[in-house]
């Protein structure tokens, strides 16, 4: 329960590492979407290799199908209601983002965007502990890598807004925490529960990540670094998959 708790603290602190480096650091544009894209194919091969082949081996294909396409679908829709309220630019690091003054509410909206985009990670390393009791380091450590990169792109389009330092690092704090409370409650509230309840959530897990991925990371890396965003994320998942096999 409190390994769980302490790695999801730790994937989650990333957040504010890439928060500190953006606000206080200028990091070229280009740069930020190259990250992006690196961190998008690390977390493409963690779904893949570490959920969901792990949801299908504790509940089989119809559990793990159908959580994954209950986590997209969850997914999508919240941030189809949130991007109408002004958070669709929330993982853009240039201009993109609406200031508080131009559309009222999107703040709010930023901050609950953040959140569903960062919480499904988290509960997946809390439902990963279940499993032989220990946590999967190679997921970890690829939800970390991934976090950066969402922060760092994230809180550069914050402070081009205009957004204060108290509200950017507010967020990413509050999610960190969160985060540990997620892990958590994935371990404590499935612990208990059959194998093929355990794996359809840690696939509505994983497809939350992959809708997250195409709908906010992806984009803003390709924005960026069209030219090198396909070689930068294969790297990405090479980097995660071997992380994966000699773990």
């Amino acid at each position: 329960m409190w390994m769980a708790t302490f790695w999801g603290l730790v994937s989650g602190s990333a957040l504010i590492l890439g928060a500190l480096i953006a606000y206080f650091a200028t990091v070229p544009k280009k740069l930020i979407a190259a990250i992006m894209a690196f961190g998008s194919g690390v977390l493409i091969s963690a779904l893949a290799f570490e959920l969901m082949d792990e949801a299908y081996k504790q509940g089989g294909f119809a559990a793990t199908a159908g959580g994954f396409v209950t986590g997209g679908l969850i997914y999508t829709v919240a941030n189809y209601f949130l991007n109408k309220k002004g958070a669709q630019h929330r993982k853009r690091s240039g201009a993109q983002q609406a200031s508080e003054k131009d559309s009222p509410g999107s703040g709010l909206a930023i901050a609950m965007g953040a959140l569903i985009d960062g919480i499904p990670e988290s509960i997946a390393i809390g439902l990963s502990v279940l499993h032989g009791g220990t946590v999967s380091l190679a997921a970890v450590i690829a939800i970390f890598l991934s976090n950066i990169p969402e922060a760092l792109s994230s809180t550069a389009g914050m402070k081009k807004a205009g957004r204060p330092a108290w509200y950017i690092f507010g967020i990413w704090t509050g999610i960190t925490i969160l985060s540990g409370i997620a892990a958590f409650t994935g371990f404590v509230v499935f612990q208990d529960f059959p194998p093929q309840i355990v794996a359809a959530s840690i696939a509505v897990a994983a497809g939350g990540i992959l809708a997250m991925l195409s709908s906010t990371m992806i984009p803003e890396a390709y924005e960026e670094a069209h030219d090198f965003v396909g070689i930068i994320t294969v790297l990405g998942f090479l980097a995660a998959f071997m992380l994966s096999k000699l773990g």
